[in-house]
């Protein structure tokens, strides 16, 4: 399969100034979702490792906090030079976490980069401002933002770098110190970003990375130093961590999936629509992305025409060894995964509340070895069915129609989800009248992402989270704000 290098890197739990190569919690063996095969073993955290890591930050915490906006804008920019020097490392160990594509992989990497040097702008910009007195011109009131102090991040498997950039970049920015728990399952990445960090001149103990189980993001959830928790992942796990923030009246920012809908009027481009809707629920992650436009809600004058290109263009993929430029679709990132995903479209086909176009199972011959599943449309989704409800987290596309304005956008807020809405029209007027009412952190049009840029905030409503992460927004998170007034 390739002739990529795929050896990796030994893992190990990043505490302070030390590299662990064993951990409380046990150990992982780590499996390449391509083929099967074992890599090598992970060293999970345990709760007596998490209680270190946090000592740790919180003695870090006085010496970054000291440190000028100046002093720690510039260890960022450092940071994210070495990281745009790393890019095809870290794109490299990407595919070896999960079985990401090649291509895909390279954005994430690149990714990171633009998140550190847009936070690492924003760090000499933190102020506050001097207000009226309260006091009848008597006293000189101003607003400090501060910092937290430690932070506490538990990030998916699905794209660490990415969530990197979006919540440690700003944290530190901010001031903040960090104890970041990546899953089990993707550990080489961030192996190698915790070596550029030292390369830096980050002090130790700042960043602290613990691969480990969920038990290990309870104990980080629950410690009491812990000020704030900032969390990727899905509504199941999200209402566990609210509990226990809520024994310690602890905040939270939380990015939790989506279902989102992608709106398709009679004058959009359709063969545009087309391409961009297999490209980014087929070939982005497999289909393992919490913002993709897994629902294509179509007008019923174009529904046919659309669903045509879809198969099309979705039996045009190649699935392959991630490394190889030809592969468009790799693996799912677990066995535990395909399973899952196969039998909701099995479910899908024996209840009738879908018809399969394309695809609806897994790949034979040299791919039965690793963990893929066909790229999948269904049309005639019923919207109050499993697949026109659940997020997937897999490459299926789930094809509907509407007749009015109207239906269509309550198919679009149909569920419980709210993270990104998508619009396909070029009346002005529709964008207008439509944006306000789609119930969506984000709303894009016209083929614009949420994953393109560093400046808008990314977030959702509903069971899809809340708090927000980029942008200023995403800044602002990682600050509390003192009022100081002085007789």
């Amino acid at each position: 399969m390739g002739t990529f290098d795929r050896t990796v890197p030994e893992v190990h739990l990043h505490i302070g100034d030390e590299q662990r190569s064993t951990g409380g919690g046990g150990v992982h063996q780590h499996v390449y979702p391509a083929n099967g095969e074992e890599q090598g073993p992970v060293p999970l955290a345990g709760a007596a490792d998490v209680d270190d890591a946090v000592q740790a930050a919180r003695a870090a915490f006085e010496i970054w906090r000291t440190w000028t906006p100046w002093q720690r804008r510039d260890a960022l920019v450092r940071l994210a030079d070495l990281l745009d020097a790393a890019k095809d490392e870290l794109a490299r160990l990407s595919v070896l976490d999960n079985g990401m594509t090649y291509g895909i992989a390279h954005f994430t990497a690149t990714s990171v980069v633009d998140y550190a040097r847009y936070y690492a702008g924003w760090a000499d910009k933190i102020e506050g401002r001097v207000t009226s007195s309260p006091a009848h011109g008597r006293e000189l009131a101003y607003t400090a933002p501060e910092p937290y102090g430690v932070v506490g991040i538990i990030i998916t498997w699905n794209g660490p770098l990415v969530s990197v950039g979006m919540k440690v970049m700003p944290a530190l920015a901010a001031g903040n110190t960090v104890v970041v728990k990546p899953s089990e399952l993707t550990p080489y990445a961030m192996e190698h970003f915790m070596a550029l960090v030292r390369e830096a001149g980050i002090p130790p103990g700042v960043v602290n990375v613990l691969p480990g189980t969920a038990e290990a993001g309870e104990a980080l959830v629950r410690h009491p130093l812990v000020q704030k928790i900032s969390f990727t992942g899905g509504p199941i796990a999200a209402r566990k961590i609210l509990a226990t923030c809520a024994e310690h009246l602890k905040p939270a920012v939380l990015e939790l999936g989506g279902k989102s809908a992608s709106l398709v009027f009679p004058d959009a481009d359709l063969d545009a629509v087309a391409f961009i809707a297999t490209a980014s629920v087929h070939q982005t992650l497999a289909g393992q992305g919490c913002a993709l436009a897994t629902r294509l809600v179509a007008h019923s004058s174009v529904y046919d025409e659309l669903a045509e290109k879809v198969v099309a263009f979705t039996r045009d993929i190649t699935l392959g060894d991630p490394f190889m430029p030809a592969t468009g679709m790799g693996p799912v990132v677990t066995r535990a995964a395909q399973e899952r995903i196969l039998g909701m479209v099995e479910r899908a086909r024996t209840e009738g509340t879908a018809k399969l176009l394309t695809g609806g199972g897994a790949p034979r011959g040299d791919l039965a070895a690793g963990w893929y599943v066909e790229p999948t449309v269904f049309g005639d989704v019923d919207p109050a069915s499993e697949l026109g409800q659940v997020e997937v987290f897999g490459p299926v596309l789930c094809l509907m129609r509407f007749e009015t304005e109207e239906e269509g956008l309550q198919i679009a807020n149909g569920t419980s989800y709210g993270l990104a809405a998508y619009l396909w029209t070029n009346d002005v007027a529709r964008i207008n009248r439509l944006v306000p009412r789609l119930e969506a952190g984000g709303v894009y049009v016209n083929g614009a992402s949420p994953v393109t840029g560093c400046e808008l905030p990314f977030g959702g409503v509903g069971i899809s989270g809340f708090g927000r992460e980029g942008g200023l927004e995403g800044l602002l998170e990682f600050v509390r704000t003192k009022a100081v007034a002085i007789a």
